[in-house]
């Protein structure tokens, strides 16, 4: 089995001779940061598509139910079923 340690230190090295190529006084989020917002902007345009088309399916209108007009609301609520 090939030593570890000398292919991170070997990975290291040419990682920091990259760091010293990039300016210091500028940080910038790069590549990666622009792929994870835009893959956070896809996902939220999902859940709102996603919950617009649920939200179309409620139906806000309340039914009138005829037992319902004689006797007095009870304090738990009736199970919805579907």
């Amino acid at each position: 089995m090939p030593d570890m340690s000398a292919s991170v230190s070997l990975a290291m090295t040419h990682f920091a001779t990259f760091a010293k190529e990039v300016d210091e006084d500028k940080v910038t989020p790069g590549v990666l940061g622009f792929i994870v917002f835009a893959a956070m902007a896809l996902a939220v345009w999902a859940l709102m598509k996603s919950m617009s088309k649920h939200m179309n399916k409620v139906d806000f209108k309340e039914s009138s139910d005829p037992e319902a007009g004689s006797e007095e609301p009870s304090a738990e609520p009736k199970a919805r079923q579907s």
